[in-house]
């Protein structure tokens, strides 16, 4: 049975988005999970990272040397492991790995810090001990899924690749200890983020 109302209720725009919200917060709904992106130019031997688009830092690595490169592309890394020690050379120390490709290539701590800066491991990207904890933690707290690993490679001689939605960004200068915020013009571009792959001890 249907009862005719005498009256109509005018709901303003603002109040059915109210309305919405109450009714998503009802059945649990949960905001967007944060964007972390990790983008190596091994042309700078340098990393860049941001979070939700926000540049936060620019640190100095080192990627693969002659005979060991470091593979190019776009991944999203799998496993995370506090203290890992390589099994194919000679249990050298990784710490704070994070393992982007299932040929074993990690992004990990070096005692090597000298070093960092140019091409000096077998394939990994290394970085300093401190950094490399500090970006671990980043990861695990916004998860392995919400995190994307991008290596290229570009001269500063030549265009940047730009990232989706963005202008590509000019050549940028490496951060020295303490790391400071990176400004957003001093950030390497990367290439286009519309597509990503998931390509296993590497150091």
């Amino acid at each position: 049975m249907q009862v005719a109302l005498p009256f109509r209720i005018a709901v303003p725009a603002w109040g059915m988005v109210l309305l919405l919200a109450l009714v998503l917060g009802a059945f649990g709904a949960k905001p967007a999970a944060a964007a972390l992106l990790i983008s190596i130019n091994k042309s700078t031997q340098s990393m860049a990272v941001s979070l939700n688009g926000r540049p936060m830092w620019v640190w100095p690595v080192s990627t693969g040397r002659r005979g060991h490169d470091t593979p190019a592309g776009k991944f999203t890394p799998f496993r995370l492991e506090r203290d890992h020690f390589s099994k194919e050379w000679d249990d050298a120390p990784m710490p704070h790995s994070i393992f982007f490709s299932q040929a074993g290539h990690a992004i990990h701590g070096t005692t090597d810090q000298k070093r960092l800066g140019q091409r000096a491991s077998h394939g990994c990207i290394r970085l300093s001990q401190a950094h490399a904890a500090r970006l671990f933690e980043l990861v695990r707290q916004h998860g392995l899924g919400n995190t994307r690993v991008v290596v290229f490679s570009h001269s500063p001689d030549t265009p940047a690749p730009e990232v989706a939605g963005q202008p590509p960004a000019p050549a940028f200068g490496m951060a020295t200890e303490p790391p400071q915020p990176a400004d957003a013009s001093a950030l390497p571009a990367a290439p286009s983020l519309n597509s990503f792959s998931t390509p296993t001890s590497g150091q």
